[in-house]
């Protein structure tokens, strides 16, 4: 158990789950988009529907668009710093079905990129990531993650755990989700440190990888990934 897990993550309050968790859900998002928005929906569920607002998260859904950390003096003017941005926003409530009350799906687009993410605040500024586009996710930001959608086809989870240990990058969870046999899947990879950018580019280039995306690990407050 860490310091952090006693007295809770170092933020911009007031809630560890409203704020911290809410802030790290939108951050990590972000980088599932891989830029900032320039259009976000914002769906929230549950607590996050009902008492959101009282509790700032709002402000850190937009904070963590914008890359802020929890702990950015930044997020109280959040509202006004992503319309300077030019980041178009929409809140609404929504039920998202049996998931946890502090859940939030955000619609983001840039341009021609878009993406879905669902993501939920355990507490404690804890995170799960439950679902990116149509497929389901499990990670949590504690790791450096590697998300990779791919054709469902025998080989491509472990060639990409090859990859990764020909680098000395060690894997501590993996999650795979498919849409149909055959189909397209979407692994996330959490490991221990982010994989050199050349074997980034290598994946990338596999003829049945599709998409890619190299998230930071976003508990710990260090920014220097996340730029």
């Amino acid at each position: 158990m860490s310091l952090l897990d006693v007295i809770g993550p170092v933020m911009v309050g007031p809630s560890s789950s409203h704020t911290a968790g809410a802030c790290r859900i939108a951050l990590l998002a972000r980088h599932c988009l891989g830029c900032q928005p320039d259009q976000a929906q914002l769906e929230l569920h549950g607590s996050f529907a009902k008492t959101g607002k009282g509790h700032g998260t709002h402000q850190a859904l937009l904070a963590g668009l914008l890359g802020c950390y929890p702990d950015d003096e930044r997020i109280p003017k959040a509202l006004e710093l992503a319309k300077a941005a030019g980041l178009e926003f929409d809140f609404m409530e929504k039920d998202l079905g049996d998931v946890h009350p502090n859940t939030v799906r955000l619609n983001l687009q840039k341009a021609e990129a878009k993406v879905s993410v669902v993501g939920s605040s355990l507490g404690a500024g804890l995170v799960k990531m439950i679902r990116i586009n149509q497929f389901e996710a499990n990670f949590s930001g504690s790791y450096h993650t590697l998300l990779i959608e791919h054709d469902d086809k025998p080989g491509v989870i472990a060639r990409v755990a090859r990859v990764l240990a020909d680098d000395e990058v060690n894997i501590a969870t993996i999650h795979s989700a498919r849409q149909k046999r055959g189909g397209k899947a979407l692994m996330s990879i959490e490991m221990d440190k982010r994989p050199a950018q050349y074997a980034l580019e290598y994946l990338t280039n596999v003829s049945y990888i599709s998409w890619l995306r190299m998230l930071p690990e976003v508990m710990s407050g260090d920014k220097h990934d996340a730029e």
